[in-house]
């Protein structure tokens, strides 16, 4: 199956450079560019890419508001985003994910490594860069959103998040909050890798959390998790 790919960045050389990775290697097409955020909500909207490689700084509209278009609309809710920075721990990386994004990576990540990251982000079953997962989270959990700044498609505002799970699929949350993947989630809790994603599967379907990103940012604010 081929997974469509759109870039947004408002360097052409980043860009071209990008969608050159892509397009050379099989089942990944590129569908769209962009240059700024108005133009990656455009292409969003028009070709409804299974993934957008989104820029954080672009004129006329930054990356975090494009991301937060894209996800927030019906009609481009199933596009997942990568915000791409140059910056490890960029402050507008936080209010990226917050905004909907499905991963991060910095600008120069192996061609391998973007290609694998893509994938996952495609297939919602990934977070973010593995070498430093576990730090953006723990930046993540000390610097909390305001109460006004949820994440869209949160669970439902004054439920019990708690309430809503089983004893088991709040130690899967609390794990996946810390950053670990189905299979490191599987070898702690003596389960099989299937009976992980199982369970991370209910907690997205229960918790209506578009990916594991959300479900990060909804275990710290209902207080399940606390950094690792």
């Amino acid at each position: 199956m081929t997974i469509s790919v759109a870039v947004a960045d408002d360097q052409a050389l980043v860009r071209v450079g990008f969608c050159g990775i892509i397009a050379a290697t099989q089942g990944f097409s590129v569908v769209g560019e962009a240059a700024n955020g108005v133009e990656a909500v455009e292409v969003a909207r028009a070709v409804k890419p299974d993934v957008i490689l989104m820029d954080v700084r672009m004129p006329d509209l930054d990356g975090i508001e494009a991301t937060r278009r894209i996800t927030a609309a019906p009609e481009t809710a199933g596009v997942r985003v990568i915000i791409l920075t140059t910056f490890d721990l960029d402050d507008y990386v936080f209010a990226a994910l917050r905004a909907g994004a499905s991963g991060f990576l910095l600008k120069d990540t192996l061609p391998a490594d973007l290609l694998t990251a893509i994938r996952v982000v495609a297939a919602g079953d990934a977070l973010l860069a593995p070498s430093i997962t576990r730090r953006l989270i723990s930046e993540f959990s000390r610097s909390p959103a305001p109460a006004t700044a949820t994440a869209p498609a949160a669970s439902p505002r004054g439920t019990d998040v708690a309430g809503l799970l089983t004893e088991r699929e709040c130690e899967v949350l609390r794990l996946v909050a810390t950053g670990m993947s189905n299979a490191e989630i599987a070898g702690k809790l003596c389960i099989s890798p299937a009976t992980a994603k199982t369970h991370v599967a209910h907690l997205l379907t229960k918790l209506d959390a578009r990916d594991r990103v959300q479900l990060v940012i909804i275990a710290y604010q209902a207080g399940l998790a606390t950094s690792p």
